[in-house]
């Protein structure tokens, strides 16, 4: 009896394959649903990229662009559409610079330098106080031996290439020199990115005198054009598609200024006897490194905090 299970058995499910296999070889498939269409709201626009007219003329600080040169208008074209096309970041850097500009421009006009140099800041650092991977640090991305230079305190405790209005202080004192040796603000903002020395070199190995006819490593060629995309999509900022809220800007926000005489301890501490709290106080003081100041005789700090 069990020969006779053991031989039925394997027949029995060969035959039940056989049996399903077939059925399903003779079944029709089932037709698809048709789907409704997805309805588009009138609202809706799909992404279309535009290649948008470079501007008749442009100029920075009041020297005149060449666009008639086809790499030149080639070069302005190229970072055009790409902070056009960056549009979060080129959003968000619209609506935080309304909080920095105003200041910084006034600190430009009372050194006698061109408002343009406003703009150097926003693709240098797109004010964020980062730091490059070359160690430069701040809005105007300064390195520690430059920055010592020009005057700023640097140390573990206090760093001043993070304060807004210090660093840009400093700024305009590279600015004013470079323009004793050149003489021509375009090639003052190019050696922001190359160094005089740099530029000077540039301009003798090539038997010129202009930014726009000396041939230039990539990133010091770009980096005029970048200011000046910058500066056309600043003061035009509806004609290529950035329609900006007032109230959706960045504005400056109130603030009192702490004189320190004396060395504070403890900064947490500090903030929070004077109403605040650490994270406001490195928010509105990012020149404060360390969760202490040491403060020298005769030395006196402003620490700001909302009002």
């Amino acid at each position: 009896m069990q020969r006779v299970i053991n031989f039925l058995a394997p027949l029995s499910i060969g035959l039940l394959l056989v049996y399903v296999l077939f059925d399903q070889s003779e079944r029709k498939p089932e037709p698809t649903p048709e789907l409704e269409p997805i309805p588009v709201s009138e609202t809706f626009q799909p992404f279309v990229a535009i290649s948008y007219d470079l501007p008749e003329s442009i100029s920075f600080a009041g020297e005149l662009v060449p666009l008639t040169i086809p790499d030149v208008r080639e070069r302005l074209d190229r970072e055009l559409q790409v902070n056009i096309y960056l549009q979060s970041s080129t959003l968000f850097l619209l609506k935080r610079a309304n909080r920095w500009l105003p200041r910084m421009t006034e600190i430009l006009k009372a050194n006698n330098i061109p408002d343009d140099f406003k703009y150097l800041p926003l693709i240098e650092s797109g004010l964020v106080n980062g730091v490059s991977p070359k160690e430069a640090v701040g809005y105007w991305q300064i390195r520690e031996a430059s920055g010592k230079e020009l005057g700023l305190e640097i140390n573990k405790e206090v760093d001043q290439r993070y304060d807004p209005i210090k660093s840009t202080e400093a700024a305009c004192k590279y600015i004013k020199k470079a323009y004793e040796k050149f003489g021509n603000w375009t090639l003052v903002a190019a050696s922001y990115n190359r160094g005089v020395a740099g530029i000077r070199s540039d301009l003798e190995d090539n038997q010129v005198d202009n930014y726009y006819d000396a041939h230039l490593n990539d990133e010091t060629a770009r980096y005029v054009f970048r200011i000046l995309a910058i500066k056309e999509i600043f003061e035009h900022p509806e004609k290529y598609g950035f329609k900006l809220n007032p109230d959706h800007v960045y504005h400056p926000e109130e603030l009192r200024t702490i004189e320190v005489h004396e060395t504070i301890a403890n900064l947490v501490t500090f903030a929070k006897q004077n109403g605040s709290n650490y994270k406001i106080l490195k928010r509105h003081n990012p020149w404060l490194r360390q969760p202490r100041l040491t403060v020298k005789k005769g030395k006196v700090y402003q620490i700001l905090l909302p009002v």
